[in-house]
């Protein structure tokens, strides 16, 4: 076993907070989608995330070192909360990392009464995740026929994403 934090990141690590969650992202997708020409998660997507109104932002410490984080927007009024970004450091996957996160995530915010989150459609480990070990609940899916209606980003709205929700 292992001892584990989740803490408020800190200014100086959001540097390789965003390097290593692009990485996570990164070889995910190639894992899936070999041949890929897109960027996968751009830093300007991370910024715009972090920059968010309700926006916090944790580090995940296994045994003292970063291996892992996330990215929440809480709505304080409607308590409809969006889990934005989660990662667990590449190489360090599959060691119960990522529902750790999930659980003290859970546990900070006790008010939530649902949690929503998107993952593109290619991302058969994500859909695993969040559907059998964190149970939410596959209720959209995103494509040209059917557009993500708070999309402002016109190369992503023909994306292929599905979105779950988590009620609580």
């Amino acid at each position: 076993m292992y001892e584990f934090k989740l803490l408020p990141i800190e200014s100086d690590e959001i540097a390789i907070f965003k390097t290593d969650m692009q990485e996570a992202f990164l070889k995910g997708a190639e894992a899936d989608c070999p041949d890929l020409t897109e960027e996968i998660l751009p830093e300007a997507d991370i910024d715009r995330s972090l920059s968010a109104k309700g926006a916090a932002a944790y580090k995940a410490l296994v045994d003292g070192k970063m291996a892992g984080g996330v990215i929440v927007v809480i709505d304080e009024v409607t308590q409809h909360n969006h889990l934005d970004f989660l990662y667990v450091k590449y190489g360090v996957q599959s060691k119960g990392i990522g529902q750790a996160i999930w659980r003290e995530i859970e546990r900070l915010y006790p008010k939530t009464k649902v949690w929503e989150t998107c993952t593109p459609y290619f991302e058969k480990r994500n859909i695993h995740f969040y559907v059998n070990r964190c149970g939410f609940h596959i209720v959209e899916f995103y494509n040209p026929y059917h557009k993500d209606p708070h999309s402002t980003n016109e190369e992503t709205k023909d994306d292929y994403f599905f979105r779950f929700e988590k009620v609580m």
